[in-house]
């Protein structure tokens, strides 16, 4: 009589578990679904908000690196005296004035787009120091048409970067 008992009380308990246990999985899944959905629509939000920010983040770099092209800088900035070092300090203040101003654009930026800035900042500030130390330049002015005949034979990094911010905004619409 007791593995009658056993097996009636099984009977009645075992379909009980494995519905308790299939009810447990799937209220499980749809939970973490849920999570997920909530998670997914947060992000989108977050998303719709920072996208404007990010935008005006790549515009106010395009302007930088409009403003530190060799070419408008030697315009925009003129020589206060013949001394080239000088002008040379003039023209390195002016473009780490430029960057300090934007450097907080990077939170909204990839790492790789802010590496091509950096790098587009630091090989035009190269540019200048190296035809500023050459023998052959005697003045301010010398120094200003050297940089400006060679930005009309080589492109200059800020090309460069501009193209890489353009293809990246592109990727964003």
């Amino acid at each position: 009589m007791n593995t009658d008992k056993i097996i009636e009380l099984l009977s009645y308990t075992l379909p009980a578990v494995v519905t308790g246990l299939v009810a447990y999985y799937f209220l499980e899944r749809f939970f973490k679904n849920e999570e997920r959905v909530r998670k997914f629509q947060l992000h989108k939000e977050h998303q719709k908000q920072s996208f404007p920010l990010r935008l005006q983040a790549y515009e106010r770099m395009v302007l930088f690196l409009e403003r530190i092209n060799p070419n408008k800088l030697l315009i925009r900035v003129q020589p206060f005296s013949e001394d080239k070092i000088e002008y040379l300090h003039l023209l390195v203040q002016n473009v780490e004035q430029e960057f300090d101003h934007n450097l907080s654009q990077q939170i909204y930026m990839t790492e790789p787009c802010w590496d091509m800035i950096v790098t587009a900042k630091n090989t035009t500030l190269q540019l200048l120091r190296n035809k500023a130390v050459s023998e052959e330049i005697k003045n301010a002015q010398e120094l200003q048409e050297a940089v400006l005949r060679e930005g009309l034979q080589y492109e200059h990094p800020s090309e460069a970067a501009l193209a890489y911010i353009r293809n990246e905004v592109n990727d964003l619409f």
